[in-house]
């Protein structure tokens, strides 16, 4: 897996996520299998099998956690170079189209929000700006269709 960058922020909730599970998960998963344990014959009892198959959905998720956790680095967003589109910078467009200026930061996938503005570095308009300076135009497809923007600013913050 390659490594993944986050905000201290970003890399926090990650930890608290992956801490949360393992900790009240798991235990709120056991008491789930004891209760259904106790209800008697385990051959056909639902709940048991029901508790077993989110123990095992819990466990994947943990383990997915884990294996982002491992790769994940925090970076330093003060050491960002902003005069190029990089991930943790945020970056003002104006839709060559219509006309309309977003601005977005880029992040890792999972930190990811639209409705915060921020868009994964991954996706395909975070690829397309990257490496973009202020000025230049990125023609990017979307499952819409191509579009193109002109990247207007870059900046630290948003």
């Amino acid at each position: 897996m390659a490594v993944s960058y986050y905000s201290k922020e970003g890399y926090e909730k990650l930890k608290n996520e992956l801490n949360h599970l393992k900790t009240k998960g798991r235990t709120d998963i056991a008491r789930q299998i004891a209760e259904a344990r106790d209800k008697g014959d385990l051959s056909e009892n639902a709940e048991y099998d029901a508790a077993k198959d989110a123990q095992g959905h819990l466990e994947a998720k943990i383990a997915q956690l884990e294996g982002v956790f491992s790769d994940a680095r925090i970076l330093d967003e003060s050491s960002i170079d902003i005069s190029k589109v990089s991930i943790l910078s945020s970056v003002k467009i104006k839709n060559a189209n219509n006309g309309k200026e977003f601005t977005y930061k880029l992040v890792s996938e999972e930190e990811a929000d639209l409705k915060a503005k921020k868009i994964s570095s991954t996706s395909p308009i975070g690829k397309g700006l990257l490496g973009k300076k202020v000025g230049e135009k990125a023609k990017i497809i979307t499952p819409g269709g191509e579009i193109e923007f002109e990247i207007l600013d870059i900046s630290i913050d948003i």
